[in-house]
């Protein structure tokens, strides 16, 4: 169990205390009589907390000795995460085929996707096309005239990838999502199992999203936010990693005093450099990644950036820096910024090769020939190649058509309604008669099949009071766990709040979703209890949490049919419509 500890980013060199390297000789002469310093908090663990390990009564009570239970610990830490992606991958992988269908936004992304791997740039398919995608395996002619699309392409390469592998089919364009889907529960455990400093509570965040609805059916759907969500997990993952990295330099530099403690040192604190910082580099690379999806992920970068320097800043002022914000403007923020904004943008160019090397004479990407037509003239022209003000123009006309785009949609729903899931998005839904399709043939009138991207309601709705609570323990005990996983959510919700009048769904909640988890996982860490508590508020606490996360995946099983597009007969279907604007 992860401590609650509500400093943990303080310092307790405060002014007016006795410096550890200056305290009075008589307080060292009586250390031949016994004398030992006064109970504090070594920096080294405060910096680097230990991470928790199961209660001694625990292994007792199973009759196992210390030896044994220190290698059950220390392989916990990875067999833990991996049985539950282990189950994640179970479930997104069953039937992943089904429906055998188009199903909602993949009649773009699934083909764009094929275009992409092939050409370099996406194509105007015929109205038809599906119905011939289908029925032919795959076996299509890839038209020649360039279309307009207002996504980047990375995440249609990733789709194209399982298409190469597997064909041009639902399998085929479902697999990198299921992949990444099931990627993400694995770094959702280890993330949480990091930052909690708990296997127990990292599993369980991971858990929590495996039994999640919304990212299940984003798993299993070949649409770009399963594949952004992916990528801002990774880069949040490589953050934290970095961190811990930073923190354990900056441990390892500062003095230990003559009882074994680690102590703040000032200038050791201001001056100390981190070197290169490789994790740090992943992350600008997977934020690149992120916005080479979509281009929400800008919001990202700027949130993950202003975070990781926050870290900073509290890492050198627990190390005693007395002025840590000047510390981290000297010896940080350049190799951060160096480390990020230039890496991400260089791979979101990249992510562009494929149109960039089409050719120019109209019969390559959409606009790849703008310069050279359209865009001739101007005095500054030549300090840029065609390809990058084509490019540039390309952009602005996307620019355009997202902020403007206000066409109605019977699926659409505000972001104040999402965390409640007021308005969930059908992507597949037919009415089998009974003996067909998997309708039973007793089931007297037509059967419902769909596929609803609506998270497990329990989940989410315990996440709306998680979010509080993390809110609260962020601003009030200043709690930087609770701060990292309120800038996840911030970063991937609130920006959809300046587009009121634009068409949004709720599916878009997929790229916050770990962090609600993430919420989630630490309210039942602090409904358990701290270590210390008694076996009674302990068993109290435990009973509730065990009834919550239960009750969690019960949900997800009554929903199962809807989430994977199973027949079941319309009174069913009906009894799982728990508000009327899920109809």
């Amino acid at each position: 169990m992860t401590s609650t500890a509500s400093s943990m980013d303080s310092t307790d060199y405060r002014q007016g205390q006795t410096p550890p390297d200056q305290r009075p000789s008589w307080q060292q002469r009586l250390r031949r009589f016994g004398y030992t310093a006064e109970p504090s908090a070594d920096v080294r663990e405060r910096l680097v907390p230990p991470f928790a390990q199961p209660s001694a009564r625990l292994w007792q009570a199973l009759g196992i000795s210390h030896q044994r239970a220190d290698r059950i610990a220390r392989r916990s830490s990875w067999t833990g995460p991996l049985l539950v992606t282990l189950l994640a991958g179970v479930l997104r992988f069953w039937h992943l085929g089904s429906p055998k269908a188009v199903i909602f936004d993949e009649t773009y992304y699934a083909k764009d996707a094929w275009a992409v791997v092939h050409r370099g740039f996406e194509v105007n398919w015929d109205k038809n096309a599906n119905d011939v995608i289908l029925s032919s395996g795959g076996h299509v002619t890839i038209p020649a005239d360039a279309a307009y699309v207002v996504h980047p392409p990375v995440g249609k390469y990733v789709i194209g990838l399982g298409e190469l592998l597997f064909g041009f089919d639902p399998f085929g364009w479902r697999f990198m999502t299921a992949v990444l889907g099931t990627l993400s529960v694995l770094l959702l455990c280890r993330i949480g199992r990091r930052i909690f400093r708990s296997t127990f509570l990292g599993c369980l965040a991971g858990a929590l999203m495996a039994v999640d609805g919304l990212a299940f059916v984003m798993s299993r759907t070949s649409l770009l936010d399963g594949v952004l969500m992916f990528f801002v997990l990774a880069a949040f993952g490589c953050l934290v990693v970095d961190r811990d990295k930073a923190r354990e330099k900056l441990a390892a530099a500062l003095p230990v005093d003559v009882d074994g403690r680690c102590r703040p040192d000032p200038h050791i604190a201001e001056t100390t450099r981190l070197g290169l910082r490789p994790w740090r580099w992943g992350a600008g690379l997977m934020l690149g990644l992120a916005i080479g999806t979509k281009w929400n992920g800008l919001y990202i970068l700027v949130a993950f950036c202003l975070m990781a320097v926050l870290w900073d800043v509290s890492s050198r002022r627990v190390a005693g820096a007395r002025r840590p914000y000047l510390a981290v403007l000297k010896r940080d923020t350049g190799f951060a910024f160096l480390a990020t904004v230039p890496v991400a943008l260089v791979t979101y160019l990249v992510s562009w090769t494929g149109w960039i090397l089409s050719a120019t004479d109209g019969k390559g990407g959409y606009y790849r020939n703008w310069a050279a037509t359209d865009g001739k003239g101007g005095n500054w022209t030549w300090l840029f190649p065609d390809w990058w003000r084509s490019l540039w123009h390309y952009e602005h006309e996307v620019y355009e058509f997202h902020t403007h785009l206000t066409s109605p949609h019977t699926y659409q729903s505000n972001p104040w309604s999402w965390l409640v899931l007021g308005r969930p998005v059908s992507y597949f839904y037919e009415s089998p008669a009974p003996g067909q399709d998997g309708c039973p043939t007793d089931a007297g009138e037509k059967c419902a099949r769909e596929v609803l991207a609506i998270g497990t309601p329990l989940l989410w709705w315990a996440a709306c009071f998680a979010v509080l609570y993390v809110l609260w323990r962020w601003l009030f005990r200043r709690d930087w766990r609770a701060g990292a996983i309120v800038c996840g959510i911030a970063a991937g919700y609130l920006p959809w709040f300046m587009y009121q009048e634009r068409t949004i769904f709720l599916f878009y909640a997929v790229v916050f979703l770990p962090f609600l988890c993430l919420a989630v996982a630490m309210m039942i860490g602090a409904l358990i209890g701290p270590p210390g508590s008694s076996d009674t508020r302990r068993v109290a606490g435990a009973t509730g949490a065990g009834v919550l996360v239960l009750l969690i995946a019960w949900n997800f099983i009554y929903f199962w049919p809807l989430y994977t597009g199973q027949a079941i007969p319309i009174d069913d279907w009906r009894s799982r419509m728990w508000l009327d604007t899920w109809v």
